[in-house]
């Protein structure tokens, strides 16, 4: 295929959209297929050994962050901002949670 110079640009410009989109989607994939909603400790448990993000209840307190940490080496990795507000119990204390926040553990 023999393309003119002034085709170039808007080839290339077309092929790194390409590459951009499907780069994003592919990654929008694997975070839906590694996220989880955990109640309960045992289930925050098992969902951090086979990896992935859990989204759990949190009381917010750095001590509870802490003890988390200590136990299972998962931190928080985000809170989110745009989150849905929902009533909950933190699955470590049972104190009382206004959202979910991400969990996860660092390689």
């Amino acid at each position: 295929m023999v393309l003119q110079q002034t085709d170039i640009v808007n080839k290339v410009e077309h092929l790194l959209e390409n590459i951009q989109s499907n780069l994003y989607q592919k990654a929008i994939s694997f975070r839906e297929q590694n996220t989880i909603s955990v109640n309960t400790y045992d289930e925050f448990k098992k969902a951090i050994d086979k990896g992935g993000f859990v989204y759990a209840h949190w009381d917010g307190t750095s001590e509870t962050e802490e003890k988390i940490k200590e136990q299972t080496k998962a931190t928080i990795r985000c809170i989110p901002l745009d989150g849905k507000k929902e009533s909950g119990k933190c699955f470590l204390t049972g104190n009382p949670s206004q959202q979910r926040v991400v969990f996860a553990v660092a390689y």
